[in-house]
C-alpha cells in the first residue's frame, strides 16, 4: 500500500505487519473543532430506521456542530425534514454533500456506490453485515482509509453492548407480535391466539439463544399466559436469565437430541443467537424443522449472520413470510425497521450523548485509544483491517488495533 508520493506507507510496505500507517501518525485532534456529521437515506433492504432524531440532531447542532442529512431520511420513522430543518438541521438533496462529512451515521452498511462517494479518512458508524460482505467490499473501505466502527460490536466500559441491548429489547417484544400476528392468520397460520385461556391449551414458545432477546420474548411470552422453553448451549447464560426474569421458566442446554424433542410440539420457535463477526451456528437441521406443526411459526432474526435453521433464507420488509414444509418462516434481518420509529428513537438516545462525549474527548481516534473496551467495534482503523475474523474470511491481512494504538502513544 502506497501513498501519494509513492512512498510505503507502513514500514515494510505491508498493511498487515506494518507497524505505523502514517495516517496514524499524523491524526487530527478533533477537540473543540466543529464536526460535520451526515445522516444518508436509507436505500437497502427497506431500511427505515435514523440514528438521530431531530431533537438530538438538534443538541448537536446546539454544541456547535454540524448536521447534514439528505432529505426525507427520516420519513419512514416518522420524522420529517420540517422537524429537521427547525433544529437547525441541513437538509439536502446531494448525497454527495452528505457523504463529504466528517462523520457518517447510518444502519446499513454502504454500499459500493455509496463507498464511492465517502471521502478520504472518514468515520463510518454502520452495522457490519459480515455474511453478506466479501473481499472487494473491504478493500474499497481500506483505500479510502476509513475508520469504520460497527454498531453491533460498541462496548462500553462495564462490558455491556448499548447499542445491541437496546436494539434486542424492542426485538424481544417485537418477537411475540409477529408471532401472534402469523399464528393467528386464518390462511397461513393455525388461526390461534398468542396466550392462555381457561380450558384451552396455551401456545408453546420455544426460544433458541438465552440474551437479551430471550429475555423480553420471554418476558412479554409469559405476561400473554404462553408456555415458553428457552434452550442455549451455555449453562452461564441460561442461569444468568433464569435469575432475570425472577420466575421459573423450563430451559436447556441446547443440544440436537433436546431440540429434536421439542420442536414437535412448538407452536412457535424463535431464534435469537447471536455471534460476532461470524456466522450463526446453524442448530435446526431441515428435517427438524420437518417435524414441526402445520402453520406453527419460525422467527429467525439471526438470519443477517446466516441463520439458525436450514430453511431459513433472507426475506424483506415487503414479503416478509414464505412457507416450508408448513412452516410459516419469518427471516427479515432488519425486521425493527417494523417499529422505525421506536428503535430510532432508542438508537438516537445512546448516540446523542455518544457524539458529545466523543467530541469532548478529542474526537473517535481518541476516544478509542483512551477507551480500551470501545476499540472492539472498529474493524477498520485509518484504512487498516482490525478484525481477525474478517480476516479470515478475506484473506486480507489484519492488524491488532490495540499495537496499533499501543506503538502511537510509545
Amino acid at each position: 500500500m502506497f501513498g501519494d508520493s509513492g512512498k510505503p506507507l507502513f514500514e515494510d510496505g505491508n498493511p498487515g505487519q506494518g507497524l505505523m500507517p502514517r495516517e496514524i501518525l499524523e491524526e487530527p485532534k478533533t477537540k473543540g473543532k466543529q464536526l460535520v456529521i451526515g445522516i444518508p437515506k436509507e436505500h437497502r433492504f427497506h431500511e427505515t430506521r435514523i440514528l438521530l432524531t431531530p431533537h438530538d440532531a438538534g443538541q448537536l447542532v446546539i454544541n456547535g456542530h454540524k448536521v447534514v442529512m439528505e432529505r426525507d431520511a427520516g420519513q419512514g420513522a416518522r420524522f420529517s425534514n420540517e422537524e429537521y430543518a427547525a433544529q437547525g438541521v441541513i437538509i439536502t438533496d446531494s448525497r454527495d454533500e452528505v457523504y463529504h462529512s466528517d462523520i457518517i451515521l447510518k444502519l446499513m452498511p454502504p454500499s459500493q456506490d455509496e463507498i464511492g462517494m465517502m471521502k478520504s479518512r472518514q468515520i463510518l458508524f454502520s452495522t457490519l453485515n459480515f455474511v453478506d460482505n466479501d473481499k472487494h467490499y473491504f478493500q474499497a473501505l481500506m483505500q479510502k482509509k476509513v475508520t469504520a466502527i460497527c454498531l453491533e460490536s460498541i462496548r462500553e466500559e462495564d462490558g455491556s453492548y448499548p447499542v445491541i441491548r437496546a436494539m434486542s429489547e424492542i426485538a424481544g417484544n417485537a418477537c411475540i407480535y409477529l408471532a401472534s400476528r402469523y399464528l393467528s392468520d386464518p390462511r397461513m397460520g393455525q388461526s390461534r391466539m398468542l396466550g392462555g385461556f381457561s380450558g384451552v391449551d396455551p401456545v408453546e414458545i420455544i426460544i433458541l439463544g438465552a440474551g437479551t432477546v430471550a429475555e423480553y420474548a420471554t418476558r412479554s411470552a409469559l405476561g400473554m399466559g404462553a408456555h415458553v422453553k428457552i434452550f442455549d448451549p451455555s449453562i452461564r447464560k441460561i442461569r444468568r436469565l433464569q435469575s432475570l426474569l425472577q420466575e421459573r421458566v423450563y430451559t436447556n442446554l441446547l443440544t440436537p437430541d433436546a431440540s429434536s424433542k421439542a420442536l414437535p410440539t412448538a407452536d412457535v420457535v424463535i431464534c435469537s443467537m447471536y455471534t460476532h463477526h461470524r456466522e450463526t451456528p446453524c442448530v435446526l437441521t431441515e428435517d427438524m424443522v420437518r417435524t414441526m406443526r402445520q402453520g406453527s411459526v419460525l422467527i429467525d432474526i439471526s438470519i443477517d449472520r446466516g441463520g439458525c435453521a436450514e430453511t431459513s433464507r433472507t426475506t424483506f420488509l415487503n414479503d416478509p413470510v414464505y412457507e416450508k414444509h408448513g412452516v410459516i418462516h419469518y427471516c427479515v434481518p432488519n425486521l425493527l425497521s417494523r417499529f422505525s420509529h421506536t428503535a430510532s428513537v432508542a438508537l438516537s438516545n445512546y448516540f446523542c450523548r455518544f457524539l458529545e462525549e466523543t467530541t469532548e474527548s478529542g474526537g473517535v481516534h481518541q476516544i478509542l485509544r483512551r477507551i480500551p473496551s470501545l476499540r472492539n467495534s472498529a474493524y477498520l482503523y485509518h484504512g487498516v483491517l482490525t478484525k481477525k475474523s474478517i480476516s479470515h474470511k478475506t484473506g486480507l491481512p489484519y492488524k491488532d488495533i490495540n499495537l496499533l494504538i499501543s506503538s502511537m502513544d510509545q
